[in-house]
């Protein structure tokens, strides 16, 4: 099953999967945002908005997602928000945007999400402002980490909700551009990270 299609069936039930202790890493993550008075800030894989009560005021925010029924929901969710953000429907592998388009992009729960997360993260890169930052929230191996049961599940789940078996720094490789200024571990005893990176000229 495609994810379009599985996360449009998901759509109903995603908050109650996804938020709990999450949250907390998700306002974590998103209190790295500093600056932001007028800049353009691109939520790539916004889902269902369970980031938009955690943004800081100041920024226009742009987010996007694959599926119209999880925007549907971001949009009724943004209603009661203070900030200014507007919504597009879109594949984060294949970006509608132009080139340095954002001051920063916020990648949470979807390098792991989707089928070729090189192509996301390369897009994410393509349309960010040389010197901007990309703040990334999500669960990766470890590289030369067995993790066999992991990469055992992903084979199961990742035609219908997620990928256990990304190895971020593999997919790091594919954007010379980027480098890593923060790298942290979160939940699950570090299968979650932490992660921003900036754009060099």
């Amino acid at each position: 099953m495609a994810l379009k299609h599985s996360y449009t069936l998901l759509a109903p039930i995603y908050d109650t999967l996804v938020s709990g202790p999450i949250d907390a890493y998700r306002e974590l993550s998103l209190s790295r945002l500093h600056d932001i008075k007028n800049k353009k800030i691109l939520v790539n894989g916004i889902g269902s908005g369970l980031d938009i009560p955690y943004l800081p005021v100041g920024a226009h925010y742009t987010g996007t997602d694959i599926t119209t029924a999880m925007l549907n929901r971001a949009i009724k969710r943004a209603q009661d928000s203070p900030v200014e953000i507007d919504f597009q429907l879109a594949d984060s592998q294949a970006l509608p945007f132009d080139d340095n388009t954002f001051d920063a992009v916020v990648m949470h729960l979807i390098l792991a999400v989707v089928p070729q997360p090189e192509l996301a993260l390369k897009e994410a890169c393509r349309v960010l402002k040389p010197g901007g930052h990309i703040y990334i929230f999500d669960k990766f191996i470890k590289p030369g980490q067995l993790a066999l049961a992991r990469r055992l599940l992903s084979l199961f789940l990742m035609h219908i909700a997620t990928r256990t078996d990304v190895v971020f720094e593999t997919v790091l490789k594919t954007c010379p551009q980027l480098e890593i200024t923060q790298d942290k571990p979160a939940l699950a005893k570090g299968w979650f990270r932490l992660i921003e990176l900036k754009k060099n000229s």
